[in-house]
């Protein structure tokens, strides 16, 4: 790391002290709009029932999403700002090296059954739990520098220490992602030795009084497919601007449902606090609250709003279909035929943009080099790119068919109890079958679309992935052979923690998995954007999946709930943050 990248670093970690020094806040100063005042039930709505209150035991996002309020993470991101913020880590060093770092953790902390946090808790989260491959949602993946992992070190009760091989430059980043669990809980279903049997704990049919954390709730009732209510933790350490403890509601519910259509009028009703709109769903809102409603509609772009994109797969049973995926020119072709002014205008009524490839234009890893790669719609070209293929209407039905075989058509897997991606999936059937390829839209349960993807058991498929402030931090997505590159699973390697298949690559693709390599072991910010401009001009050349629409981040929420807002072009809010007014 050179002398200016040294001090940038240190110039950082100031910051970081600074910003816990100047206030009674041990929060985001960016969640507040004004303090708040204790009281009231804050409800929401979930699309499904949590599938565990096991944080590393599902890919579910409606665990995820009640989880978050009962643990918290050693270090957080301020949505203000999107720069690291101290949680249960009150302060860190990272090494000039870019080989270490030692977290000092927050003090006088307990549990919600009034245990007390310490390093131990830390070390069997990261140790045992977070790095351990047997776990379905384990997060080795952040943890290794190539195959060789990061080392963690207890130096006291409340000191923990990283360690890694090589120059680790989002090291911390990567700590991010982990919630922190309760080793007096856990630790004796033994996750290293027993995973299968660590995955059955805190099942949703778990005594809620047994799943305990530090968050801002705790647990309170559960009936399956219909709530999950939490109440205030008694011991949360979070305290607002004038050191008042948060949260500031004494509950928080979740109601299950399913529908879009019925959130909204759930939220119409009264029944939600807050509802999560698409841009169809926007002007008639909007109008609603410009002609009196009792409830206000914002608008702003966010860094982790999920793209959406179209993935084939290069590894399909069916050998043409492999054979056509796998071809570059026929996904140029597919590119050609996405209409996303289209789908940005109708779907998204203009709320949503184009996105970067694999990085957020609002990042600051963003390479604007990138913006014209996405090309422009044309049916007419991507007929002819078709054409040159082989791929003709050889027997007059209308669908092309492959060179001296059946008709070119493939099945488009979607979520079809999502607001959004039955729309994109019908402009793409409709503007598909303008120039002969016939696509058969397959609708199913969203939550069930990426374990399928992930099978393999697809052809098409429509899905999101959220963009993070660092690149690395989605090596597993977007470095071939990762664990969630499911277009191409052949390159994953044949058991957890082997080598990929090096030898299947691509050019372009072994190149992306050098740069995430290199990318990881080095501790040179200038050297690692470097590294991450060419990875997304490469994704934007050989389209290992077909990007669409980011949307933006568009809310709903009743006046009555105050500390929900915009600021500096990004909507705010959180649960232990908002408040009756």
């Amino acid at each position: 790391m050179n002398r200016k990248n040294v001090l940038l670093s240190l110039s950082a970690l100031l910051c970081v002290g600074a910003a816990t020094a100047q206030s009674k806040a041990n929060v985001p100063a960016s969640l507040f709009q004004t303090t708040g005042k204790k009281g009231g039930t804050l409800t929401l709505s979930l699309v499904s029932s949590p599938q565990s209150f096991n944080y590393f035991a599902v890919l579910d996002n409606n665990s995820y999403t009640v989880m978050n309020n009962v643990l918290d993470r050693l270090i957080t991101i301020d949505p203000g700002t999107n720069k690291l913020y101290p949680a249960l880590a009150e302060s860190w060093t990272f090494a000039p090296d870019g080989r270490s770092a030692v977290l000092k953790l927050r003090k006088g902390v307990k549990w919600s059954d009034g245990q007390a946090f310490n390093a131990d808790d830390v070390m069997f989260t990261l140790v045992d739990v977070a790095s351990n491959t047997g776990l379905k949602a384990n997060q080795s993946a952040v943890f290794k520098i190539g195959k060789e992992p990061l080392k963690f070190e207890k130096v006291d009760a409340y000191t923990v220490k990283v360690t890694a091989p090589k120059p680790y430059g989002a090291m911390l980043q990567a700590l991010t992602f982990v919630t922190i669990l309760p080793q007096h809980k856990l630790a004796k279903y033994n996750p290293l030795k027993d995973p299968e049997g660590f995955m059955k704990a805190w099942a949703t049919n778990t005594p809620l009084k047994d799943i305990v954390g530090t968050g801002p709730f705790m647990l309170s009732s559960y009936t399956v497919d219909q709530k999950v209510t939490l109440v205030r933790n008694p011991n949360s350490w979070r305290r607002d601007p004038a050191g008042n403890q948060l949260p500031y509601m004494d509950r928080l519910e979740y109601l299950i449902i399913k529908s879009p259509d019925a959130q909204i009028a759930a939220f119409r009703a009264g029944q939600l606090d807050s509802a999560p709109i698409t841009g169809a769903q926007f002007p008639d809102l909007k109008r609603q609250e410009v002609a009196g409603a009792k409830f206000n509609v914002i608008r702003g772009v966010g860094l982790n709003n999920p793209p959406v994109h179209l993935a084939f797969n290069m590894d399909s049973k069916d050998a043409n279909l492999r054979k056509a995926f796998s071809d570059l020119r026929f996904r140029q072709a597919m590119q050609m035929a996405v209409n996303r002014d289209r789908i940005i205008d109708t779907v998204y009524n203009g709320l949503a943009t184009r996105p970067g490839f694999g990085v957020a234009p609002i990042s600051e890893w963003y390479n604007k080099a990138t913006a014209g790669l996405f090309g422009k719609f044309n049916l007419q070209q991507a007929a002819a790119r078709l054409d040159a293929l082989g791929y003709k209407d050889t027997n007059r039905d209308g669908i092309r068919n492959v060179p001296g075989g059946p008709n070119l058509e493939f099945n488009l897997l979607h979520a079809a109890d999502n607001a959004i991606m039955p729309g994109i999936a019908t402009i793409l059937q409709s503007d598909l079958g303008k120039i002969g390829v016939k696509v058969n839209l397959q609708g199913i349960t969203g939550s069930t679309v990426l374990p399928t993807a992930q099978s393999g058991n697809f052809e098409a498929v429509l899905s999101t992935w959220g963009d993070q402030p660092d690149p690395q931090l989605r090596k597993d997505i977007w470095q071939p052979g990762g664990a969630l590159h499911y277009w191409r699973r052949s390159l994953q390697p044949e058991q957890e923690g082997g080598t990929p298949n090096l030898a299947a690559m691509q050019p372009w693709e072994r190149r992306i998995y050098d740069i995430f390599a290199q990318a990881e072991a080095s501790g040179d910010q200038a050297q690692r954007r470097k590294l991450y401009n060419e990875w997304q001009l490469l994704f934007g050349r050989n389209l290992p999946v077909i990007l669409i629409a980011k949307p933006d981040s568009v809310a709903a929420f009743h006046n009555r709930i105050g500390n929900f807002y915009v600021r500096n072009n990004a909507v705010i809010s959180s649960n232990y943050t908002v408040f009756e007014k």
